[in-house]
């Protein structure tokens, strides 16, 4: 499996879910981008086209091969084995 090698968490700045994810990923020290889909509408449509999906937080995984992979929710266990870190 190829190493992930971008991190974009989909969120708002409501979303309790997208709070929590984003403190994790900030503990075990993963560079990643944060976008406000209720404040950035250009990306809320991205998001949507993308994966289907009206709810955040999603995580969108590029890997270093070119591919993507998005995770719907705050699913900590799906995190930990793609970024490789312990839960």
């Amino acid at each position: 499996m190829s190493k992930a090698s971008k991190i974009k968490l989909y969120s708002t700045k409501s979303c309790p879910w997208c709070v929590m994810e984003k403190q994790w990923l900030e503990s075990i020290n993963v560079n990643h981008e944060v976008v406000y889909v209720d404040e950035n509408q250009e990306e809320a449509v991205k998001m949507v086209k993308e994966t289907g999906q009206m709810g955040v937080p999603v995580t969108e995984i590029k890997y270093e091969n070119g591919e993507k992979e998005y995770i719907v929710g705050f699913d900590k266990n799906r995190l930990a084995t793609v970024l490789n870190v312990k839960n």
